[in-house]
């Protein structure tokens, strides 16, 4: 109900904007030129941030020794911090270090005696135990090879009932749980992703988008000719745009619908993502003149719960707390340091992240910095349970942002699980945090009942036989302004 509300003041918004001939822009100006480091409002305003993060370095093909880059496409980062960069245009993938020193170089294998190589592979995935999967996608197939580059099984023909008879198998991201379940993006593929189990079988499809039906759309269908209707798009569900999985073993997705861009999907296929902040977590709430609405290429999942989206029209990533609260935003599109033409993938290196430019060939690095640094913190210590850590965290981020509602929203949480719920009362309203606020309203009225039990039972008590006596009184009052018959007829 409160999304369908805050919608409701957007499309209001939106709708004057227009009557004044302006189109609101994704992100406010600010005065150095720069429009990456801002947030909304409650009241989806877009309102000044301190940056979150900051570019510091940009490595090519050429600084990294391997020669140019070649529309690279996707990207993976270890928990030990090796990077693998699938360079698509040169069919190899990169093996980096943490300070990116090249480790070596992947363009063939051996299948049967005989070399392969790849075309124009477009996804990637490593497992904790460094196998690697790759969606060769010019091939139509999946290749897994071990940490020694030996391959261990291609997947090239799945074959099942539920897969149409001239079915073409073109793979383009994937993941891997811990149980070896690979999970599979693939083109022309709209029931969701492909499931494979550990032996390489197709079992099924999970997670497909519910079908969008533009209204104008369905009108003219609805009045046109058959031979008109013929010539219409076919409503389908929106194919994925790419997909992560997190240490439980949740998949995370994005589509490139106008809603419900970001999924968060359990082993059923059921969307369990919390979406309780301000605004859907998508991105940009509003469309700009010359880029038009987010659209979202990657996503990838962080610690505590926090994930972070790319944005491919507006080059900006989005970064979330598991509640769907919007944190930071950095990027943008440009020709200068931290900006980009084709941002393909996003990763994350301990608390930095890296961003892959596609038509530029280059990999830019953005390092937190002390205010980025201090909410990341703050999110993980409420994450974790410690209370009294996340209130100094929060308190410190306000003092670097005052603009940030969520922080006020974070300090009441904390407060709010110490028990001080008037206090915590306090900074839900000033977050408009009317869920919370409630919750705390009911705890503090108990309190005050629990703390006062004796005294207003009394209160009451005195209260009845008040009443009780004040009734009494009236009846005898109104008994002697009574004369008795006999007196009255004599």
């Amino acid at each position: 109900m409160k999304n369908v509300a805050n919608r409701a003041r957007a499309y209001i918004l939106l709708a004057v904007c227009v009557l004044l001939g302006v189109m609101p822009g994704a992100a406010p100006a600010m005065a150095d030129g720069s429009s990456s480091s801002y947030n909304y409002s409650y009241w989806g305003e877009p309102v000044a941030s301190p940056a979150a993060y900051q570019a510091t370095e940009l490595w090519t093909g050429d600084s990294l020794g391997t020669g140019p880059l070649k529309d690279p496409s996707d990207m993976h980062v270890t928990p030990d911090g090796d990077i693998y960069v699938l360079d698509t245009g040169n069919n190899r993938i990169l093996i980096l270090d943490s300070q990116f020193k090249l480790k070596r170089i992947i363009d063939s294998f051996k299948q049967d005696g005989a070399v392969q190589t790849f075309q124009s592979p477009l996804g990637l995935f490593v497992t904790e135990n460094k196998d690697l999967y790759i969606a060769d996608t010019g091939n139509r197939r999946v290749v897994q090879l071990d940490s020694g580059d030996n391959v261990v099984k291609v997947i090239d023909s799945p074959q099942s009932e539920q897969l149409p008879e001239n079915f073409t198998f073109q793979p383009v991201r994937l993941v891997v749980d811990k149980a070896q379940r690979l999970y599979v993006m693939a083109t022309g593929v709209y029931d969701g992703f492909m499931e494979f189990n550990s032996g390489g079988d197709f079992t099924s499809f999970i997670g497909a988008n519910k079908v969008t039906i533009d209204p104008v759309e369905y009108f003219w269908k609805r009045i046109s000719t058959q031979a008109q209707r013929s010539q219409m798009v076919m409503y389908t569900p929106t194919e994925f745009s790419n997909l992560d999985i997190n240490e439980e073993g949740f998949i995370y997705a994005t589509n490139g619908q106008r809603s419900n861009n970001v999924k968060k999907l359990n082993a059923q296929g059921s969307d369990i993502l919390r979406r309780l902040g301000y605004w859907e977590p998508e991105g940009d709430i509003y469309a700009t003149v010359t880029t038009g609405y987010t659209r979202l290429a990657d996503i990838d999942i962080g610690d505590s719960e926090m994930y972070s989206i790319l944005d491919a029209n507006h080059g900006r990533v989005f970064t979330y707390n598991g509640d769907g609260y919007l944190l930071y935003v950095f990027g943008g599109m440009g020709n200068q340091l931290g900006y980009f033409n084709t941002p393909a993938a996003l990763e994350r290196i301990g608390d930095d992240f890296i961003v892959l430019d596609k038509a530029l060939g280059e990999i830019t690095v953005f390092r937190s910095t002390e205010y980025g640094r201090t909410l990341n913190q703050a999110v993980r210590s409420y994450y974790n349970g410690d209370e009294e850590q996340a209130l100094q965290l929060f308190r410190q981020t306000i003092n670097m942002n005052a603009n940030l509602d969520f922080a006020y929203s974070g300090i009441g949480k904390a407060i709010l699980r110490q028990g001080d719920y008037a206090e915590a009362m306090k900074y839900f309203k000033q977050s408009m945090d009317k869920t919370n606020y409630s919750k705390a309203y009911l705890l503090y009225r108990k309190q005050v009942l629990r703390a006062h039990f004796t005294e207003i039972v009394a209160a009451v008590f005195l209260l009845v036989i008040a009443v009780f006596a004040w009734i009494k009184f009236r009846k005898m009052k109104v008994r002697k302004k009574v004369v008795p018959r006999e007196q009255r007829a004599g």
